[in-house]
């Protein structure tokens, strides 16, 4: 069995991650880390573990009785965490913030439709982003075959569990409800990540990703639209990415227009392409709780300890 510890585990990616790993066959929780809930159930904060587990949370961490290491404390809390403690050597890191993101540190970017051979000898990783991974999921087809050559033009809707537990401003339910607006235009900080990963694959990339993201008025889930330029026919396109994705363990092209109900609660993405003139429409998929965050790290993890990929990740979808 897998030892492992979950740090900052009072959020909506810890409350995903524990949900997947008090399921998953291979894993043992041995601490759940959460200063602030020390001494309290697990279910008193994450409602919907009430009759799954009776475990506390706590304000220790013994980094020595577990294998893994999950990160999902705040942007930032990472560096800052291990700037105060010493990793054990055998200890695999799983980070859910973004403080890794550009393989600094010895960091593998995890993103296992591209760099699947490299999780799996790593020790170090960094789970990208929610917005990131559905907007490369979506686009990295196109790259790895030198086809990126025009600027990008996507859209996406976002759920409010992306913000963050904690309510603010705009995720409370009386300003979010029957709501729509657009925030971070241009600028989202998961362009960083989505740029550094289409630069690797098509060096010659140099046009813009022009980023638009909605607050969403329900609460998960992530919808993107893609287009550009491309030369490509409608049937060439399609077996592009088909072809790519044929041994993604949870990634599919689906030739009907899909809806995003058809991935929430589950760790697949849907990816679909269209031909409009001479523009490519590429819609992409995921729930950003679990392939945008604790779905894709459990995924990580099984590759990283040379489990079946999807262990523990047999989902169903919310869709009926």
């Amino acid at each position: 069995m897998i030892k492992a510890g979950i740090i900052g585990g009072a959020g909506y990616t810890a409350g995903e991650l524990l949900r997947i790993l008090l399921n998953h066959p291979n894993v043992e929780i041995k601490f759940v880390n959460s200063s602030s809930n020390a001494g309290n159930k697990l279910y008193s904060v994450h409602e919907g573990l009430f009759g799954e587990t009776d475990m506390d949370f706590t304000d220790e961490m013994d980094l020595n009785s577990i294998d893994v290491v999950f990160m999902c404390s705040g942007h930032g809390k990472s560096t800052e965490f291990w700037a105060e403690h010493k990793k054990p050597e055998s200890l695999k890191v799983i980070d859910l913030a973004q403080d890794y993101r550009d393989e600094s540190n010895g960091y593998v970017y995890g993103l296992p439709e591209i760099n699947r051979e490299r999780i799996k000898e790593c020790s170090l990783l960094a789970n990208p982003g929610c917005f990131a991974t559905a907007i490369q999921l979506g686009l990295i087809p196109l790259a790895a075959n030198g086809l990126l050559n025009s600027e990008v033009q996507t859209s996406g809707i976002t759920g409010s569990t992306g913000a963050g537990v904690k309510p603010g401003a705009t995720t409370h339910f009386s300003w979010r409800n029957n709501n729509l607006s657009v925030y971070k235009a241009f600028e989202h900080q998961h362009l960083i990540e989505i740029n550094q990963t289409m630069h690797k694959l098509q060096p010659s990339f140099d046009k813009n990703i022009n980023f638009i993201p909605f607050r969403g008025d329900f609460a998960r889930g992530i919808f993107i639209a893609s287009h550009l330029d491309c030369k490509l026919s409608a049937e060439e396109a399609v077996k592009l990415y088909k072809d790519f994705y044929k041994d993604a363990a949870f990634t599919f092209v689906m030739d009907e227009n899909p809806d995003m109900k058809q991935v929430v609660n589950t760790n697949k993405a849907i990816v679909h392409v269209e031909k409009h003139g001479d523009k490519l429409l590429v819609l992409s998929m995921i729930d950003n709780l679990l392939k945008g965050a604790s779905g894709q790290a459990v995924q990580n993890m099984n590759l990283m300890f040379g489990l079946d990929e999807t262990a523990g990740l047999k989902l169903k979808s919310s869709a009926f």
